[in-house]
């Protein structure tokens, strides 16, 4: 059976039953390779907001999400929904909804210190993206597991799940030529609605997938260099 078909059932309360795990040790040469070829790739991103409207292979957006879902979780519990939103009038209601917030947001809600904090990113209250890239995809985040006959389970470390699963989706997208954005228009409630999402899930990001526009322009920035941001005891 597949990984896309094999059926995943709750493990809550079964007995612990290792498995063997003998992956092949990587030669240390090959290792140095891949590792600096991979931060020269890493550096090369960046998120962006200029979208081409032009169609992206669908099965290289599915399987990043399959990357992502493989992210280590909070008791394995695996607490997140991927939504691929695909239909332009549903990316068209998320942006309208999206631009009410934001409105509200850029007029005063998010304070002059935040407001601040965005200047040198060129943002408004405008997303263009959420319409012009040709998939949106809608991250939810499972407070709890939620049993076809309403049993509730308490899921544990989901923003930190979750948020581990982002990092690998963007990483996935990228390394497969996609550019990608994290927005998190605030409050996001709507998207449940929009997307008629079950109780127990709740909005964490939308990410834009597509390819750059011809004249897309990111922020001039500069990213901290490693001694910034690593500290070796």
């Amino acid at each position: 059976m597949s990984p896309d078909t094999q059926q995943w059932n709750p493990i809550h309360g079964q007995p612990y039953r290792p498995a063997p795990y003998r992956p092949e040790r990587m030669a240390s040469g090959e290792s140095l390779v891949r590792a600096a070829e991979l931060r020269e790739r890493m550096d090369e991103r960046r998120t962006v907001r200029h979208f081409s409207p032009d169609p992206v292979p669908e099965q290289v957006v599915r399987d990043a999400i399959a990357c992502a879902a493989t992210a280590p979780s909070g008791a394995h519990q695996q607490p997140w929904t991927f939504v691929l939103v695909k239909d332009p009038a549903v990316r068209r209601q998320i942006r309208d909804a999206a631009e009410q917030e934001e409105l509200i947001s850029y007029d005063g809600r998010l304070g002059d210190e935040w407001l601040a904090a965005l200047r040198p990113l060129g943002t408004d209250a405008v997303k263009t993206h959420l319409t012009d890239a040709p998939a949106l995809i809608v991250v939810f985040q499972q407070r709890y597991w939620l049993g076809p006959d309403g049993t509730k389970r308490k899921h544990y470390y989901v923003d930190e799940s979750v948020g581990i699963a982002v990092g690998m989706l963007l990483t996935a997208l990228h390394l497969s030529g996609l550019a990608a954005l994290i927005h998190t228009p605030s409050p996001m409630r709507f998207l449940s609605h929009v997307l008629h999402r079950p109780e127990n899930e709740k909005a964490f990001a939308v990410i834009p997938v597509g390819y750059p526009s011809d004249d897309c322009e990111v922020p001039d920035l500069t990213r901290k260099s490693l001694d910034q941001v690593m500290v070796e005891v």
